[in-house]
């Protein structure tokens, strides 16, 4: 005969006492945070990354409702699509950017304030998303022409993971310049998660950008790229050290990352570090490691 142990269950007037002392704990934690940080008056409330997912998505089906929108769309119907998908994505962006500048904004700063602001950067936003349109057609066209096994712009587009990190660091920098980092970032790190190609925001780079294949590349925030860069996967643009201030903390905001000029292709694996100068027209090879400048047309490989 086979007997089968008793297992017990855990008293439920424990598990509340152990339940009520964790939520407590957590409690005086939560407090102690935002008092460090003076924000004990006025709990932040961040931007959503779910939201901001949410517009991202709408605003890409907007620059480019037949082929990233509905696919029912019409030639009659196209624009009131457009039209109706700007309007909820923009509405949605002015809430998540009023987040952030009330979580960014000092005490005294009263809600309309944020508002009104936050009404300025969304329209002014809104107002650059034709030269966005611009330059995402260039970076297609630049992966269309700089790769032999596409078929159309239409496939780059729509199968590409570097022309969808592309698409999210452009709309992510024009929001990074207008003054919402962290939404900027947010966006930066959706494209991050879904193609594994990290690009900050801050990166300053120019049109017909491509990104081949992309897994593990990485651009740094002070990164400079000219007009038609081709880069492969793995390939970083980083920073060589992290200088401190007198009482030990990194300095912040300085030009740290590399200046890459126009008609540059980096291959697989390549490493470069620092503020240097890669010369206009030059290549560099596949697992080079790079810390100097380079002049205009030089063919750098592991061998040098």
């Amino acid at each position: 005969m086979i007997t089968r142990k008793k297992v017990s269950n855990p008293s439920p007037n424990k598990s509340l006492l152990e339940m009520d002392t964790i939520v407590a704990d957590l409690r005086n934690l939560r407090i102690a945070s935002l008092e460090q940080r003076k924000r004990h008056d006025r709990p932040p409330r961040l931007p959503s990354r779910k939201i901001l997912a949410d517009i991202t998505d709408g605003l890409s089906a907007a620059l480019f409702p037949n082929r990233l929108g509905s696919p029912k769309l019409t030639d009659e119907d196209i624009d009131h699509y457009v039209g109706k998908t700007l309007d909820k994505s923009l509405k949605d962006l002015l809430s998540q950017v009023q987040r952030e500048l009330n979580y960014a904004s000092a005490p005294e700063t009263t809600d309309d304030q944020d508002l009104d602001r936050a009404s300025s950067i969304t329209h002014e936003f809104a107002k650059r998303l034709p030269s966005i349109r611009n330059l995402l057609d260039h970076d297609i066209c630049a992966a269309y022409e700089g790769d032999p096994a596409a078929r159309s712009v239409d496939e780059v587009l729509v199968c590409y993971p570097g022309i969808t990190a592309i698409m999210y660091y452009r709309l992510a920098h024009e929001l990074y310049q207008l003054g919402v980092p962290l939404i900027a970032r947010m966006i930066s790190e959706i494209a991050h998660s879904s193609t594994g190609i990290e690009i900050h925001p801050g990166a300053q780079i120019d049109s017909s950008f491509f990104i081949d294949h992309g897994t593990g590349v990485v651009i740094g925030e002070t990164a400079i790229i000219g007009k038609n860069v081709r880069l492969y996967q793995a390939v970083t643009l980083g920073a060589k050290r992290f200088p401190v201030d007198e009482h030990g903390a990194l300095v912040k905001g300085n030009a740290r990352h590399p200046i890459v000029e126009d008609d540059v292709i980096i291959y697989a694996g390549a490493t470069i570090l620092g503020r240097i100068t890669i010369g206009c027209g030059s290549t560099i090879g596949g697992n080079v490691w790079l810390t100097h400048s380079v002049p205009p047309g030089s063919n750098i490989s592991q061998a040098q």
